[in-house]
């Protein structure tokens, strides 16, 4: 267990890719705060089935990633009933596509408020007790959009960059203090959201099920394949690792080559 006695949050964990890795973080040992939306009996069987699988203590924090007050209290309660946030990983996310024009100024602030200014507050609340224990590892998902763009997706790619740079940053800042920062950036996830785009857009091309996975959705990744989510949480516990130490202010890129090209 190589993170055993280390304490974990994770937000956007109640399914996804969020949720893979806080229970890989659990099942080397870590306790770990789950966050995110969804209906309240699911999420108490996800918190529950983290404890009673990894002998881990799993908490739930309802904190809203809009809102930066509660983010901070998110950060405050681990470390109060936990002890420490030893290891922050900055998961949540939105998606919102339409033409620059006509994009709706709510989406615009609503996605740069989850995808990126989340992170800068849960970052600025984590670091002080990081500093104070010359220990922590910050993870941040950004994805392949943090490298190159896709036309219709100003916002998110704006925030995806916008994590890059955060990234770095910080990575600079706590250089000297045991603390890393690095983001991982996935190219598409086989995860249950992408799962249910399929049928509508069956439909709506006219293609088949094959079709649509290979010529629409991966059409971008030369592997022709989805990255799992289990391949990113593996990549998330290796850079909790004393292996990774010295990795810091990195942008991992897992997209099946997609940002090679």
């Amino acid at each position: 267990m190589t993170l055993k006695s280390k304490n974990a949050v994770v937000t956007g964990s109640t399914s996804g890719i969020g949720l893979a890795i806080a229970r890989a973080l659990a099942k080397e040992g870590a306790n770990v705060v789950i966050n995110g939306l969804g209906d309240e009996g699911e999420i108490e069987k996800t918190r529950a089935a983290i404890e009673s699988e990894f002998g881990v203590r799993a908490l739930y924090h309802p904190a809203n990633m809009l809102k930066s007050d509660e983010i901070a209290d998110m950060i405050h309660h681990a470390e109060r009933s936990l002890g420490s946030v030893d290891v922050l990983v900055n998961n949540a996310g939105i998606q919102f596509v339409s033409p620059v024009e006509e994009f709706p100024v709510e989406k615009w602030d609503q996605i740069i408020a989850i995808n990126l200014s989340s992170a800068f507050h849960a970052i600025r609340a984590a670091v002080p007790g990081m500093k104070a224990r010359k220990w922590g590892r910050i993870i941040n998902t950004a994805s392949a959009h943090s490298l190159v763009a896709s036309p219709f997706k100003s916002a998110y790619v704006a925030a995806k960059h916008g994590i890059a740079g955060l990234t770095k940053t910080v990575a600079l800042e706590v250089a000297t203090h045991g603390i890393t920062v690095n983001c991982i950036s996935p190219g598409y996830v086989w995860t249950p959201l992408v799962e249910k785009q399929i049928p509508d857009t069956m439909k709506a091309r006219n293609m088949s099920k094959e079709q649509v996975i290979n010529d629409v959705l991966l059409e971008a990744q030369p592997t022709k394949q989805f990255v799992t989510v289990e391949q990113v949480a593996a990549l998330a516990v290796f850079l909790c690792s004393d292996a990774a130490s010295q990795m810091s202010g990195a942008n991992l890129s897992m997209d099946g080559g997609w940002t090679a090209k």
